[in-house]
This record gives structure tokens, C-alpha cells and sequence, in this order.
């Protein structure tokens, strides 16, 4: 469990090296999991999947804050998640469900608040990794953008 409220960041994700026999990046079985990359052949999971970091975290973790920078894109793997907006609840997060885009994608700001609600895996990519799903998917990437225009919408 992590010491702090804030958000999630890069240096607090495992690292390589870190613990003996443990896997930093998601596995292809969980990123199958997950409804937006259903579609990915076996390789392309493969690949996709070693451009996600994976961390667990507790319940009460702030992944993102509202108005924050945001450089990351995050799936909720396992576990549940509350959005916040303008100090009220606008949505809650199931496995599968993801984040993040309308920051990687727009501004850079973050237009709400994720708060893990139970202990939850989550499934981190970075800004660089983000581009290059963009490039190499870009079905999946067409499918985060509409995602996008939807909750902006609202």
C-alpha cells in the first residue's frame, strides 16, 4: 500500500530488477481481457502488452488528480475505481475500463479525479508508448478517441 494520496507516479511503478521473479510489464492475458484490445492477435498483445507497466495498489489510491498534468494513459485490469468531478461522482470504473485519454489526448490536463475504491491491478502507459499505439493500432486508437469525445461530451 502506498504512503501517500497522491497521484500514481512513473518512479513509484516497480522497476525492472526489482523483485526477483516478478513481471513489471502486463501479461498478454490480462491486455486479452480487456474489451478495447479484444481484436489483437496473439503477437500484437505480445507487443502491446510490454508497452503497459503493471502495479496493484490498495483502495483509497488517487491514480489521477483533477487539473493535474497528464502524461499517462491507465486500464483498470481488476478492481473498481470512483470519477470525480468538480467534487462530485460522475462515474465508476470496472475491469476492463480505461482513463487517461482525455489528458494524453487533449490539453494535458486532467479533467477528473480516479480513486481506486477496492484494491485494483492497474495497467499504466506512458506518453511515448501511447504514441506508438497510436501509429502501430490505429483501429484501437480510433476507439480511444471516440471514448474520448463521448465523456467530453458530457
Amino acid at each position: 500500500m502506498r504512503a501517500g494520496n497522491g497521484p500514481v507516479t512513473r518512479a513509484e511503478l516497480p522497476r525492472p530488477g526489482g523483485y526477483v521473479g516478478a513481471s513489471m510489464n502486463a501479461t498478454p492475458t490480462e491486455l486479452a481481457a480487456v474489451p478495447l484490445f479484444a481484436s489483437l492477435s496473439e503477437p500484437e498483445l505480445a507487443e502491446v502488452a510490454s508497452w503497459f507497466d503493471a502495479k496493484d495498489v490498495g483502495e483509497g489510491v488517487r491514480l489521477v488528480g483533477e487539473g493535474a498534468s497528464g502524461y499517462t494513459f491507465f486500464v483498470l485490469g481488476d478492481g473498481s475505481a470512483v470519477v470525480t468531478a468538480n467534487g462530485e461522482e460522475v462515474g465508476t470504473l470496472a475491469p476492463g475500463d480505461f482513463f487517461g485519454e482525455i489528458a494524453i489526448l487533449g490539453d494535458g490536463r486532467r479533467s477528473a479525479t480516479v480513486t481506486t475504491t477496492a484494491p485494483s491491478r492497474i495497467l499504466v502507459m506512458f506518453g511515448t508508448e501511447f504514441r506508438r499505439l497510436q501509429q502501430t493500432q490505429p483501429e484501437i486508437a480510433s476507439r480511444i478517441e471516440a471514448t474520448m469525445g463521448r465523456r467530453v461530451a458530457n
